[in-house]
C-alpha cells in the first residue's frame, strides 16, 4: 500500500459536536436529534434527514449559512478527534505511506482540520473540490491526490454508500471502519462484507496493511483475520447457520435481512 486516504466524519472526527450544535440551533434536546439520526441511519437515509423530520422542508444549507452568520458556525478542535487518529496517521507516515484526508465537508471544516496539523500529506474537503461523495468525480479526485496506482491506494471510511461502494467502483482498495452510526449498523451487512477488502475496528489496525511485499505473507494473512475478513464469517457453513434451528426463525431472519438490504441500497 503506497497511499491511504481517509474520510472525515466518524472516521477521524466525532460527530457529537455537530449534532449537539444543530440541536441547540433548533431548540430541541440533543438526545431527540440523536435518536432521529439513528432512525435515519437504520433506514438507510441520509443523517441530515433527521433535521428535516424536525423542520419539514428545511433547507439545510441555508440553515448552515444562517448559523454561521449568527456566529454559531462550525468549530473543531483536538477534542473532536478520535483518540487513535494521531497515533495511526503518525505510524503510517513513519512507514513511508502517503496519508491523505479527503471527505465530505465545508471549506471551513478544511481550514479547521488543517489548523490541527495532522500527520497527513494532504487535507481536503468536498467543498474545496467542488464535488461530494459518493459522486464518482470525487473518487477520481481521490485517485489523483493519491499519487499512486488505484491498486496501491486504500480508501478508509465508515459509510457504505458514501465511502465503501463508490471507492470500490473507482478501482480503489477499501477498508470499512466499524465506527459511528453507519459504521456499526451496517458493518455486517452482506454487501459490506462482500465489498470491503478489509474491515477494521480502529485506525491503528491500518499499519498492519502496509507491510512491504514479502514482509511475511503469514503476517498479512494473520492481519486479515484479525481485522475481520473471512474470519468473521462471510459465507459457507458454520456456527451462524447452526443457530438457525427452525423455519420460523429462518423466515424472520430473512425478512429482516431483506429489509436491511433494501434500506442499504437507498442510502445516499
Amino acid at each position: 500500500m503506497e497511499t491511504i486516504v481517509l474520510g472525515i466524519g466518524e472516521t477521524l472526527v466525532r460527530d457529537d459536536r455537530r449534532w449537539s450544535s444543530w440541536a441547540d440551533w433548533l431548540g430541541v434536546p440533543p438526545h431527540t436529534l440523536s435518536a432521529l439520526v439513528g432512525a435515519a441511519v437504520a433506514q438507510g437515509h441520509d443523517a441530515t434527514d433527521a433535521l428535516r423530520t424536525l423542520r419539514p422542508g428545511m433547507d439545510v444549507e441555508a440553515a448552515y449559512r444562517a448559523r454561521s452568520a449568527a456566529g454559531r458556525g462550525e468549530h473543531l478542535d483536538e477534542s473532536d478527534l478520535y483518540q487513535d487518529v494521531r497515533p495511526a496517521l503518525g505510524e503510517l507516515r513513519a512507514a513511508g505511506v502517503r496519508v491523505v484526508v479527503a471527505g465530505n465537508g465545508s471549506a471551513r471544516a478544511g481550514e479547521l482540520l488543517r489548523a490541527l496539523d495532522l500527520p497527513a500529506d494532504l487535507v481536503v474537503t468536498s467543498a474545496e473540490w467542488g464535488v461530494r461523495k459518493p459522486d464518482p468525480e470525487f473518487f477520481a479526485r481521490v485517485a489523483e491526490a493519491a499519487e499512486a496506482p488505484p491498486a496501491a491506494t486504500l480508501y478508509v471510511g465508515d459509510h457504505p454508500a458514501d465511502d465503501l461502494f463508490p471507492a470500490a467502483a473507482a478501482g480503489l482498495r477499501t477498508a470499512h471502519l466499524r465506527r459511528g452510526p453507519y459504521g456499526h449498523w451496517w458493518a455486517d451487512h452482506p454487501d459490506v462484507v462482500e465489498t470491503a477488502e478489509f474491515r477494521i475496528d480502529a485506525l491503528t489496525e491500518l499499519a498492519a496493511l502496509v507491510r512491504p511485499p514479502g514482509a511475511g505473507a503469514e503476517a498479512a494473512g494473520a492481519g486479515a483475520g484479525a481485522i475481520g475478513t473471512d474470519a468473521e464469517g462471510t459465507g459457507g457453513e458454520g456456527p451462524a447457520e447452526e443457530e438457525a434451528d427452525g423455519e420460523e426463525t429462518d423466515a424472520a431472519g430473512a425478512a429482516r435481512e431483506g429489509a436491511r438490504r433494501g434500506a442499504l441500497r437507498s442510502v445516499r
